[in-house]
């Protein structure tokens, strides 16, 4: 297990490293985001994935959300991707929105339970975007274990896991604790499934089908693995 300082350059360039030779062998590591801490796995490496859901103590009815370094992303894993979806991405990527997309059938991954859907999300968070841009999409669930607070701080996702996870990567307090806003996309009409970073009114600005849907329940359970404090997000 360690731990890298993201603050300081060096130590930044150090972790990052480190966790790109982490995952690539198919190890955990704990990353900042814009929301909360997240626990990371490569989403292309089942065993990893199944590690990442071990760590937290939850099963495969709960797969994690997959972070992405670029809204390019979105069509090399997601399908019949309508337009006010991409008007969303535009709006809040990188940021807190979560989207549960339709997942392209072709892909070589086993998040777990998840329908044929995944929930995705860029974060505006600038250690997350460059491991993310080294390493491809990662599956990331908060880094917490299940029932439990997510971590704000790596010391917090530390006393989690310890060495479950190989590397942390340490950039100070995570964004503003809030997790993010999930929207499915999965039907023919947008629904908000967590309230969260991303308010229903400025959705609506975005997407005015949007408008009437205030309900969500929170912490309710998205396709692709978006229960609560599931998805760093």
């Amino acid at each position: 297990m360690s731990v890298y300082d993201c603050q300081d350059p060096e130590g930044r360039s150090a972790g990052l490293d480190e966790a790109v030779n982490a995952l690539g062998r198919g190890a955990l590591a704990v990353i900042p985001t814009d929301t909360v801490y997240g626990i990371a796995a490569d989403a292309f490496d089942a065993r990893a994935v199944a590690s990442l859901l071990a760590a937290k103590g939850r099963g495969r009815q709960k797969p994690p959300p997959v972070l992405v370094g670029s809204p390019e992303t979105l069509d090399g894993l997601a399908t019949e991707v309508p337009d006010v979806v991409r008007d969303l991405v535009r709006a809040f990527w990188p940021g807190p929105l979560t989207i549960v997309c339709l997942a392209q059938p072709s892909l070589a991954w086993d998040l777990g339970d998840t329908d044929g859907t995944v929930a995705l999300r860029m974060p505006a968070d600038d250690t997350a975007l460059a491991l993310l841009r080294r390493t491809g999409p990662l599956a990331v669930s908060s880094a917490n274990l299940t029932g439990r607070p997510s971590a704000v701080t790596a010391a917090q996702a530390v006393e989690y896991f310890g060495d479950k996870v190989a590397v942390y990567l340490d950039a100070g307090r995570a964004g503003g604790g809030v997790a993010s806003t999930i929207v499915d996309a999965t039907a023919e009409r947008l629904t908000i499934l967590r309230q969260g970073a991303v308010t229903p009114e400025e959705l609506a600005a975005v997407a005015p089908e949007l408008r009437e849907d205030g309900a969500a329940v929170p912490g309710a359970q998205a396709a692709g693995g978006t229960g609560e404090g599931d998805a760093p997000r």
